[in-house]
């Protein structure tokens, strides 16, 4: 059946057929408002049509299926799980997951598909999947073009063979594997911050298991969140980090999201790290055991990969690709990358740090095994020892979905002009313009502006850095949000600094 476009909840034809908005499907994942932008028989339209393309491309039809702890993820879980039986499809369901235990499964089981129901660090109200037919790869931009038409016209092919399983034991073995033989041998006390989400039920766990003094924040399972959404980007739950270690004389506190796959981090002196920054100062550690390794950064992320004396003289190389979890963890496995950092708390460690997907809970152990190298020195040493930079945030304000690429493009279009009639930013000309993922302008010492569209949510995204000061920093923002605001749809910003 073909579905419906527009969603009408509380009606007859709700209940039985399917709805789902077209804007759900995104450059790498899909993720709707849920009820009123997808039904329970869209999410089944969707199994459907997710096996019916896993039998195209020749993929073997059995898929790995978790879900995130949300108060409807089990009943969206269920009906995607109906789509892909009468696909033929064996679903072996590996129950509440943080996303990165899913991924984990794919190899653990040896299966070659993976489908995690998660709404990532959405807030409630949002549901989603992320999925995968090449381990450790999720579906890309073609793959969702391909899956977006096959669902929306109607052309899933039922077949006969299909069948659920649930598997029990995988939250242990994939604990087992973060954990490994490491046991920290200096003391170290670590706030774990959960926003009550999923990833509660695995972070203080595995934290204990090598030997940290665990201090729980916010780690009961609770799909309201009653404190804040969990999503260590934003400085709400950063600067909540902040205020618990300081509280409990801690050495870092470490975050995670509502799925489990980003991490972000708070020093011993309250400071946040944001995950670009986080990513040189274990690119340098990393650097120093793997000489002339390769780092991937996207492009919201510190130039200081290209130009920190600390790599540089260890031979490392550095490429700058386009945001997303998908093109980041492709892009490590195109150059043999050892890692990826994404500003957000994606990280993407490949062999023999990891398997190559965005773990959050394989990045904490990474981060303790760094200071376990360093037993002389805080966290907070070695994030004085980088070059000075001033960044803001992550801030995004609002685009429509049906929108946002249109604006960016104009946008876009007027930064190049800018850049070939010797326009400026913060007073300062603009030496250069990247264009692989919205519009990365380039200053002459090394500053710099981006804007791009959220492959994810009805936003722009905006990040600045500056090498001088915080109040070159505000002045770059405001001259690039002076040429935002010339858009008159652009909405507020979600956070500001």
């Amino acid at each position: 059946m073909k579905p419906l476009e527009t969603v009408t909840p509380n009606c007859w034809a709700f209940l039985s057929q399917p709805m789902v908005a077209p804007t759900g499907f995104r450059e790498y994942d899909a993720r709707w408002k849920y009820p009123s932008e997808i039904n329970l028989p869209g999410m089944t339209a969707l199994g459907l049509g997710l096996g019916t393309q896993m039998h195209a491309r020749g993929i073997a039809p059995v898929i790995a299926v978790g879900n995130d702890y949300r108060a409807y993820s089990q009943e969206v879980k269920n009906a995607l799980i109906l789509g892909l039986m009468q696909a033929g499809i064996k679903v072996l369901d590996i129950g509440v997951a943080v996303s990165p235990m899913a991924y984990f499964a794919q190899f653990h089981l040896d299966v070659p598909a993976v489908a995690m129901v998660t709404a990532s660090h959405n807030p409630n109200g949002w549901t989603g999947v992320k999925m995968g037919f090449e381990r450790p790869l999720t579906h890309g931009p073609e793959e969702m073009a391909e899956l977006r038409d096959i669902v929306l016209e109607g052309r899933g092919v039922a077949a006969p063979g299909g069948s659920w399983e649930v598997v029990e034991g995988l939250r242990e073995a994939y604990l087992d594997d973060l954990a490994g033989d490491f046991r920290l041998s200096r003391p170290l006390r670590v706030v774990c911050a959960t926003g009550n989400g999923t990833a509660g039920a695995f972070a203080p766990d595995l934290l204990r298991r090598i030997g940290a003094d665990v201090i729980e924040r916010h780690c009961t399972l609770d799909y309201t969140f009653p404190h804040y959404n969990p999503n260590p980007e934003a400085l709400e739950m950063l600067h909540d980090m902040a205020t618990c270690l300081r509280d409990s004389n801690a050495d870092l506190a470490l975050g995670f999201d509502g799925d489990g796959d980003r991490c972000g981090v708070v020093d011993d002196e309250g400071e946040e790290i944001f995950a670009d920054k986080m990513g040189v100062i274990m690119a340098r550690d990393l650097s120093g055991l793997y000489p002339g390794a390769m780092f991937v950064a996207d492009v919201k992320s510190t130039g200081l990969f290209a130009s920190d004396p600390v790599l540089q003289k260890n031979g490392a190389r550095s490429d700058y690709w386009k945001t997303g979890h998908s093109h980041m963890k492709r892009r490590v496995k195109e150059l043999g990358a050892l890692a990826g950092f994404e500003k957000s708390g994606h990280y993407f460690l490949a062999e023999p740090l990891g398997r190559g997907y965005d773990c959050g809970l394989r990045v904490a152990v990474e981060i303790c095994k760094l200071m376990d190298r360093n037993p002389d020195k805080k966290i907070s040493d070695l994030r004085r020892a980088l070059p000075q930079t001033w960044t803001t945030p992550t801030l995004s304000p609002f685009a429509a979905d049906t929108q946002k690429r249109d604006i960016l493009a104009r946008i876009v279009n007027r930064l190049e002009e800018m850049t070939e009639t010797g326009g400026t930013l913060g007073g300062r000309p603009i030496s250069g313009i990247v264009t692989v993922n919205g519009a990365r302008v380039l200053l002459e010492d090394g500053s710099w502006a981006l804007v791009r569209a959220s492959s994810n949510t009805p936003n722009l995204v905006v990040v600045c850095e500056s090498t001088r000061s915080e109040a070159d920093l505000r002045a770059i923002f405001e001259d690039i949000d002076a040429i935002i605001r010339t858009e008159p749809d652009v909405g507020a910003y979600d956070q500001t600094f």
